[in-house]
Formats: structure tokens, sequence, C-alpha cells
């Protein structure tokens, strides 16, 4: 293996035939912009679309995984897993089914996956990492999740970190145009509605496009990836009135908000503050160096 950071024309790509790919949660927010990338990506040979939707290949129920027919699976090479109850306070309040969903199905699901040979990409969150006051988490930062969702995520870490064909990534907030803080601010904005505004609530926001360049990244450069996880997460401190700001540059100061404190009850089960990096997205040249603003305008375009 080069060099960490070498030029990847020096590595060479790890996968060289085209590959077939399955998306666990086909029918989800990222997983329709993999899929449109995918469409046009040389590498991928085919898409295999594993979900409850009527549009999914396959059919799986996450709750009810021991009736999934893994010989689904036969001849697939990567698995990007992406299925999960995501919602904070579903995972609090309905804990038993979202567990069982989190952890117990995706358990069961993953273990078929690398008993057949295939390569498993997880969706995993910075929320693994519990809050530690003023404390930047890294890839080689311990794993101490608090609220319910964090210990699901952390729960699949921990069972499969030691498998080479297992690796993770860990999402900071994601934003686009479609995500869901800035679909409300464009409906405001359409209605002329003040918006409202949580603060203070800081992530280190990555856009959904680096999110999609990593994931055909470690595609094409898994076996050069050494650790098992990397955290995808921008460089910048990034909080929703900096979100609503931006949106207020793009359109030329449109939106209307207020700022508006939480109740104590809304940071049970999220961090005000959770700040990630990574020591290797550009250790290994996977993604370029741009601020937020930049990030965030580049997806507007792109929805163009």
């Amino acid at each position: 293996m080069e060099a960490l950071g070498a030029p990847l024309d020096k590595i060479g790509p790890y996968w060289r035939k085209k590959m077939k790919a399955a998306i666990v949660g086909s029918s989800g927010y990222i997983a329709s912009f993999l899929l449109e990338r995918f469409a046009k990506e040389p590498s991928i040979e085919s898409v295999l679309k594993i979900d409850q939707t009527e549009d999914a290949d396959v059919h799986l129920d996450l709750a009810n995984a021991e009736l999934f027919d893994d010989s689904a699976l036969e001849g697939i090479d990567l698995v990007v897993f992406t299925a999960a109850i995501s919602g904070p306070d579903k995972c609090a309040t309905d804990f038993d089914l979202c567990w069982k969903i989190n952890v117990e199905g995706t358990r069961y699901f993953i273990q078929k996956a690398l008993a057949r040979g295939c390569r498993v990409l997880f969706f995993s969150s910075d929320a693994v990492f519990g809050d530690i006051p003023g404390h930047i988490y890294t890839e080689d930062s311990k794993t101490r999740a608090q609220t319910p969702y964090g210990r699901m995520k952390k729960a699949i870490e921990d069972a499969f970190k030691e498998e080479p064909g297992f690796k993770a990534i860990r999402l900071s907030y994601v934003a686009s145009a479609r995500d869901r803080f800035v679909r409300y601010c464009l409906g405001c904005m359409e209605r002329g509605e003040t918006a409202e505004v949580f603060h203070p609530f800081y992530r280190n926001c990555i856009v959904v496009s680096d999110v999609v360049d990593v994931v055909v990244w470690l595609a094409k450069y898994w076996e050069q990836y050494d650790p098992f996880v990397l955290n995808v997460a921008g460089k910048e401190l990034v909080s929703r009135v900096r979100i609503a700001d931006e949106l207020n540059r793009m359109f030329d100061g449109k939106l209307r908000y207020t700022v508006v404190v939480p109740d104590e009850a809304f940071f049970q089960n999220r961090p005000r503050i959770t700040q990630m990096k990574s020591l290797y997205l550009q250790r290994y040249q996977i993604l370029t160096d741009d601020t937020f603003t930049e990030k965030l305008q580049r997806e507007f375009k792109e929805e163009v």
C-alpha cells in the first residue's frame, strides 16, 4: 500500500471490474442520490434495490429480518446499508421496536451479507460519540453514545468493526436542497411565513453530494483505506441559523426567521453541539477542502 495521501492515480483502484451493488433502504433520502449517481458511474454494473417499498427489487422488513432470502445477495460485491429508524425521539419513545430494527434486524442482515462474501458499507452517525463538552471527535475517539439512537449505531459498529468486509461512515448533518430543514425554510419562503430556527444546534455539516462521493470512493478503494470507519463531516461547525443565513444569501434575503431556543426535552435525545472531524478525508484526498458556503451553493446549482 502507498503512503497515506498518495495521489489516487498512483494508488490505483482496488476494484478493477464492474461491480454489482445493493442499497438497503433504497427509498430513503440519501439513497435516492446514490441511485442517481450509481446509474452514471462506469464502475457500477447494476444496483439491487432492497427495501419494503413496492418499487424495491427485493423485499426486506428489518423487524422480521429472518424472513429475508439472502440468496438475493449472491454475486453482489458491495452492499450500502442506509436503512434505519433515524429519528432520535422515535428511538427514545419506541425503543424496543427501534432496537429490533436498527440493531437486531440490521445485525442479522449484515451477518448474512458478509457470509455471502459481500463488502458492507454501513451508514453510522456522529451520535455514537456521546456529549463531552468542548470535545472534537475523530475516528480515533472512543464512542460513548448516550442517546438511544447513538447506542444503536454504536452497537452495529462494535459488532462488526473487526470484520475486514465491513466499514462504516459516520455522518454529521447532511445538507442539500432536499433535506428536511432546508425544505421547511424554502416552504416558508414560498408561503411568506416566518420560519422558526432552533438555536443553539451545531454540527459539522456535510452535503449530500460529498456523501455520495465518499461512498463511490470507498467502493473503488476499499482495501487501500485501512480504518474500519470514516467520519464524513465538514470542516466548519455550522448552526441552523447559519444554514438559514446561507439560504438568504442565495435567495436575496427572502427567508424571514426567528431564533427559537428549544426546551430541555429537545436536547434529551440530541446534543446541542457535536463537533466531529476526519483524520482521513483530506489525507486520502477523498474530498475537496471547500467551505460550507461553497458546498451548499453547489448543491443548489446541481438541483437546477
